[in-house]
């Protein structure tokens, strides 16, 4: 494991996407949607989906009026929307390789835009399986390691189930195999501890470097035009940015 996650890799990326409160919070409504849809029940209670979603809201700091609010709405008799779940890859400036996981309730306009940001910013879109086999999913867990004891929370995560611990620059990031990612999260949770960042990710098996201007600054836009999109859940990429 490198010890390079996605919130490692572009924590400054990710903090501006996620300061548009309104893209995070309709990022998981959407989420809590299908959940409901597929659990057949908007009580999390009684669907394990759904309260797995609404942890993951709670991490990002989703107000619970929010959620309260989407709940209400389907406990009242409104339908879930149409959302469904599919996935694009294709390739940055400098063959960077990228994944987006998307949310939409129309094909064809998502496909459309990822398409065309990859084709102005990149090298274009590729077929499934391009460049997914360059990365690793993963549960990943990341804590400010500020005012924390880093032999002790290693040790109570390795105890939990956790595959491999990272401390780097005061952030301390816990990876789990996917189908471990929940105990391990509740294993910790019930330890006291809060998280920065709490999700299953694609992880790179390596990294890559841009020296070409040009190909960062191309790079930096598709980006933040990839996650400015509502239907955009979440970008994986192996580029080490090193600004």
């Amino acid at each position: 494991m490198s010890g390079h996650s996605k919130w490692h890799n572009i924590q400054k990326t990710k903090g501006a996407a996620d300061a548009k409160k309104a893209k995070v919070f309709t990022k998981y409504a959407r989420e809590m949607a299908i959940a409901i849809r597929e659990g057949g029940s908007a009580d999390p209670n009684s669907n394990s989906k759904l309260a797995a979603t609404i942890a993951r809201a709670k991490t990002e700091n989703v107000p619970n009026d929010n959620i309260k609010r989407t709940l209400d709405k389907y406990k009242a008799g409104g339908s879930a929307e149409n959302y469904e779940y599919v996935t694009y890859e294709g390739y940055g400036p400098g063959g960077i390789a990228v994944i987006v996981d998307c949310l939409t309730d129309n094909r064809n306009r998502t496909v459309a835009d990822v398409r065309h940001h990859l084709d102005k910013y990149g090298k274009g879109m590729g077929n499934a399986g391009c460049v997914s086999w360059q990365f690793d999913k993963k549960g990943v867990l990341v804590m400010d390691g500020e005012d924390q004891d880093e032999e002790t929370v290693m040790m109570q995560a390795i105890d939990a189930g956790a595959e491999d611990f990272v401390s780097e620059d005061g952030v301390f990031e816990i990876y789990t195999a996917p189908d471990d990612f929940d105990k391990v999260r509740d294993a910790l949770k019930a330890q006291g501890y809060e998280f920065v960042e709490a999700e299953q990710q694609m992880v790179p098996q390596n990294y890559v470097t841009l020296t070409d201007e040009e190909d960062v600054k191309n790079m930096t836009r598709l980006l933040e035009l990839l996650e400015d999109n509502d239907d955009v859940q979440n970008v994986w990429h192996n580029w080490e940015n090193e600004d």
